[in-house]
């Protein structure tokens, strides 16, 4: 499938755009800065954020018994931890994490919930480092 022309014209329209704003011509270090935030679903933003390790214990729980490390993060949302859902009240979000460990108990027989398990382990512990970089101030360089 070919780029249209209008997409054409609205690339060379960007690029004359960098060109003028950089006054020593467009170049690969001009100073363009992107920042992209990724929206996430109700089920994936009520990953608590967790100290680091109870997210490895939920992490090794959830690769060898998938959706019991999930069930375990829920309770840590009852103690405090923080989510990406702060206009939700706690008990929704609790039953969140609990339904997300269902599905992932429930669909692993065919492979699925197990896959889907190991990666929400993966989160809570990319989720966790992130946490711990914000807590120290170290500027984070992803």
């Amino acid at each position: 499938m070919e780029p249209s022309h209008k997409d054409a014209e609205t690339a060379a329209a960007a690029a004359a755009a960098v060109a003028a704003a950089d006054p020593r011509g467009a170049s690969s270090s001009s100073g363009v800065v992107v920042q992209v935030r990724e929206k996430k679903g109700p089920l994936r933003a009520a990953i608590p954020y967790m100290p680091f390790p109870v997210a490895v214990i939920c992490l090794f729980l959830n690769t060898f018994v998938p959706g019991l490390g999930t069930f375990v993060s829920a309770f840590t949302v009852l103690c405090g931890a923080r989510t990406d859902l702060p206009d939700r009240h706690v008990c929704c979000v609790f039953w969140l994490n609990i339904a997300a460990a269902l599905i992932q108990i429930l669909t692993a027989i065919v492979m699925v919930g197990w896959i889907m398990s190991i990666f929400w382990g993966m989160d809570m512990v990319i989720l966790a480092i992130s946490q711990g970089y914000k807590e120290q101030g170290i500027p984070q360089q992803l």
